[in-house]
């Protein structure tokens, strides 16, 4: 299909999500209630109906935003064949497998009870509903594991050969970090060449090995890890940070120091937030700053070249941005915080 008519599409569905005037109304809404009221004159509308049949408050909230996502994430890949475009679009909507695939596994470390984890998926990605159901009804971690390996699923490919070093540590982030890196290294692959949108998501894809790099960086300073048992966790090919100086963080110790090392790099902006107060702050508030900072520069690709792929990616991280705040709003409105500490979880882009 012509990539012209599909952006022409896709900016029609741009024109459909909240103006800030709407996300303004939103955010006055005092209570969970008028919310979802207010969510009703929307294009969350079907969703929201749909969700308050079977459930009340955040839980059909969350719901009625998981299913909007998804329904849109579909929507948009249909509009594709099986070319280079697609499949960039895929690599971007298979991020919700790696999403989906860490909440279950950190559920099933943690026994937690199925619908629990199934609340936290997002099957917008190649792991459809059903797919992931099954994996939800594993008994534990290495059923999970064993179930994508039956079914020759790639993901298990991330997993099995670490199944032993898991086993003696128990450490999940073993596996995460091997799901991580499956990923990256398929993605790193998938934007290879000279072409003006194989560039450009090259760069993207950079960005987030990055900002996972930093949070794992800024995990392991807040937990005082040994450089020593630190350095295996990092990413390989990220794109402004090579890992020299990522181990340098880490060996720093404390984050005012670590965070200097940033200076002359596009992530200078968590040392400035470092310095604003005495302590650098809480730890979540800098990993926040990198969640916001990934998603602008997605954001950003809307405004690319007009014909290229480049502009549904960059829609999908507008309306990831819109979804994202719209939880933030429901969370917040639900315990009760004030305006000023919601407006500042709030995404910008």
């Amino acid at each position: 299909m012509d990539q012209g008519y599909i952006n022409a599409r896709v900016r029609g569905m741009y024109r459909s999500l909240l103006s800030p005037d709407e996300l303004r109304a939103l955010l006055l809404r005092p209570d969970l209630d008028t919310l979802v009221a207010e969510l009703r004159k929307t294009s969350y509308q079907r969703e929201i109906e749909t969700a308050c049949i079977r459930g009340s408050g955040i839980t059909c909230l969350e719901a009625a935003l998981r299913s909007h996502l998804v329904r849109t994430c579909r929507k948009i890949l249909r509009m594709f064949g099986d070319d280079r475009a697609a499949r960039y679009v895929r690599l971007f909507l298979n991020r919700w497998d790696v999403h989906n695939l860490k909440a279950i596994l950190r559920g099933k470390n943690i026994h937690s009870p199925a619908n629990e984890i199934q609340e936290c998926l997002v099957p917008a990605g190649t792991l459809d509903e059903a797919t992931l159901q099954e994996l939800v009804n594993q008994p534990d971690v290495r059923d999970v594991i064993n179930l994508l390996a039956t079914w020759r699923i790639d993901y298990a490919r991330a997993f099995t050969p670490h199944i032993e070093e898991w086993s003696r540590s128990r450490e999940l982030l073993v596996m995460e970090h091997a799901l991580d890196q499956y990923y990256f290294d398929y993605a790193r692959i998938a934007v290879q060449g000279k072409s003006e949108e194989a560039v450009v998501l090259r760069r993207l894809v950079g960005t987030e090995i990055d900002v996972t790099n930093l949070k794992t960086v800024i995990t392991f300073i807040r937990d005082g890890v040994r450089i020593e048992d630190g350095i295996h966790f990092l990413l390989d090919g990220g794109g402004a940070l090579p890992k020299k100086v990522l181990e340098g963080m880490i060996q720093d110790g404390t984050l005012p120091v670590a965070l200097k090392r940033l200076e002359r790099t596009p992530y200078a902006f968590l040392m400035h937030r470092c310095e604003e107060t005495p302590t650098c702050g809480p730890h979540s508030n800098l990993i926040k700053e990198l969640d916001r900072y990934l998603v602008r520069q997605g954001a950003s690709l809307y405004r690319s070249n007009p014909l290229s792929v480049t502009v549904v990616i960059g829609f999908l991280y507008f309306f990831l941005a819109e979804v994202t705040n719209l939880r933030i709003i429901a969370r917040c409105r639900d315990a009760g915080l004030s305006d000023e500490e919601l407006e500042a979880e709030l995404i910008h882009v």
